[in-house]
C-alpha cells in the first residue's frame, strides 16, 4: 500500500511511520506542517528511505491538500494530524477548532472526492482511518471502562474537538458511504514525546533540578500505554480493521499521575546515582488543579483484542524504563527539543 499520514512527524505519527518503514513494505506520504510540536528529526533513522516522502502542507489548506492527492495517489489515510495538548485548549480554543474540527472536514472532503474517482478496484479497498482518544468519553468514576458504545462526555475544548472530528469521519462514512476506520487510545508515552507532555516533562525537569509540577493530589487516574503498542495497534486497525466500526486502544496500565513521578523519580535515582538530585522525589511540587480536570480515564480493549489479535507487549514498568533511559541517551534530541516553544501549565508559555 501507499499510506498517506497526517502529522507523521509528531509524537504517534513518526512511531507508526518508522514501523511501516522498518517492518513493511509499505510506502509512506508522510503529510505534516511542523507545528511546534512536529520534528523531522523523529524520523531521522528512516528519512532516507525511497519508500517514504515528506510534504509540507497544512490541512486547512485544502488547495494543497488536493495537489497531494492527485500527486502520490494514496491507497489509505491515517490521519493523526492535531492539536493535543489540553492545557494549551484551555489557553486559546480556537487553533484546536481549526485543526482538529475545520482540519478534519478539509480532510475528508479531500479524501471523499479522490475516493469517488477512484476505479473499482482501488475504490473498494480504499480506507480512511481517523485516530481518536479517549478523552472524547469524559471522565469516569472509580469503577468501570470505556468501551466502543460509552457516551460521548468530552470535559475540555480538546476533547471536545476530538469529539467533533469522530462525529465528522462517522456522519461523512454514514451519509456519503466514505470507508473509514476510528481508533480511540489511552495516554501514550515513549521516545520521542514533546515535553509539555507529563512523563517527558517530569524526566527532563528532573535532570535539570527544575521543579516537577503536579496538577493538585496527583490522584488523577490514566491508563498509560506505550507508543509502540500503540503503533502497532493503528496498523491492524488500518489494515485489518472492518470498515465503519471503533476500537479501543488502552495499555491496562493503571496508574495516578503521582505514582507515574514517582516511578520515574525512582528509576532515576537507579540510573544516575551520582546525581546532585537524589532523591529525585524532592522536586516534586503540587500546583492548583487544571479547570474541568478529569479524574479517571480506563478503556476496555477487549474487542481489539479479540477481532485484530492485538495486545499490549509493554507493562508500564518495562515501557517506562525504556523511556526514562532513551531521554538519558539521546540528549541532543532532547536540547533541541527544549529549545524549541515549551509551555509548563495553564497561562505559562
Amino acid at each position: 500500500m501507499r499510506i498517506l499520514i497526517t502529522g507523521g512527524a509528531g509524537f504517534i505519527g513518526s512511531a507508526v511511520i518508522r514501523q511501516y518503514i522498518n517492518d513493511t513494505t509499505h510506502d509512506v506520504i508522510n503529510l505534516d506542517d511542523i507545528t511546534y510540536a512536529g520534528n523531522l528529526q523523529s524520523l531521522s533513522s528512516i528519512a532516507d528511505s525511497d519508500r517514504y516522502t515528506f510534504v509540507q502542507v497544512n490541512i486547512c489548506d485544502s488547495v494543497q491538500l488536493k495537489e497531494t492527492f492527485d500527486r502520490y495517489q494514496p491507497h489509505a489515510v491515517m490521519h493523526l494530524a492535531a492539536e493535543t495538548h489540553v492545557d494549551r485548549s484551555i489557553d486559546d480554543p480556537s487553533i484546536f477548532i481549526k485543526s482538529n474540527i475545520v482540519g478534519t472536514f478539509n480532510l475528508l472532503e479531500i479524501s471523499r472526492n479522490y475516493w469517488n474517482n477512484l476505479i473499482p478496484d482501488k475504490k473498494d479497498k480504499f480506507v480512511f482511518h481517523h485516530v481518536s482518544t479517549d478523552e472524547v468519553y469524559g471522565d469516569l468514576d472509580d469503577s468501570g471502562l470505556f468501551n466502543e458504545e460509552t457516551r460521548y462526555d468530552p470535559s475540555s475544548p480538546y476533547s471536545a474537538s476530538k469529539a467533533s472530528s469522530d462525529h465528522l469521519v462517522r456522519a461523512w462514512y454514514k451519509t456519503y458511504g466514505l470507508p473509514m476506520i476510528i481508533t480511540n487510545c489511552s495516554n501514550n508515552y515513549g521516545a520521542y514525546q514533546y515535553p509539555e507532555k507529563l512523563i517527558p516533562l517530569i524526566i527532563l525537569n528532573a535532570l535539570e533540578g527544575m521543579p516537577l509540577p503536579i496538577y493538585g493530589s496527583g490522584k488523577q487516574v490514566r491508563d498509560w500505554l506505550y507508543v509502540e503498542d500503540h503503533a502497532k495497534a493503528l496498523r491492524l486497525s488500518l489494515e485489518n480493521g472492518k470498515i465503519g466500526q471503533t476500537y479501543n486502544i488502552g495499555g491496562h496500565n493503571e496508574k495516578t499521575n503521582i505514582e507515574v513521578v514517582n516511578i520515574i523519580c525512582d528509576l532515576l535515582d537507579k540510573l544516575i546515582p551520582l546525581s546532585q538530585y537524589i532523591p529525585h522525589r524532592s522536586l516534586i511540587s503540587h500546583v492548583s488543579d487544571r479547570p474541568g480536570h478529569d479524574k479517571r480515564y480506563a478503556i476496555d480493549a477487549k474487542k481489539i483484542q479479540e477481532n485484530l489479535n492485538w495486545l499490549p507487549n509493554e507493562t508500564f514498568e518495562s515501557g517506562i524504563e525504556k523511556t526514562v533511559k532513551w531521554y538519558l541517551e539521546n540528549k541532543e534530541w532532547c536540547q533541541n527539543i527544549k529549545d524549541k516553544r515549551q509551555r509548563y501549565g495553564i497561562g505559562n508559555k
